[in-house]
């Protein structure tokens, strides 16, 4: 199970999307973010040095996947929100 610490800032969604470089340069020195959705926190973003997962939980050499999204042509914020909801209630992506 993956271990993760509290945010230090909360950004919403859009600003988030649109200022993505911004948030990688502060997330590289160790900031955390938790992203809000109309007001309501939806998910965290965490410098991945800060994620601990049990090496059994592993899908290669260092890395994990989270959730699968098979549609290369891109994919809906709405879509994202009902995978990261099916998996916080234990349903496989």
């Amino acid at each position: 199970m993956a271990k993760i610490t509290t945010s230090s800032a909360n950004i919403g969604l859009r600003e988030f999307r649109e200022n993505t470089e911004k948030y990688i340069a502060q997330l590289k020195k160790g900031k955390k973010f938790t992203i809000l959705r109309h007001s309501k926190p939806v998910f965290a973003v965490v410098p991945a040095s800060e994620v601990e997962y049990d090496l059994d939980e592993l899908d290669g050499p260092g890395w994990k996947t989270l959730i699968r999204f098979p549609n290369k042509e891109g994919i809906t914020i709405d879509d994202i929100m009902k995978a990261l909801d099916r998996r916080a209630h234990g349903q496989d992506t």
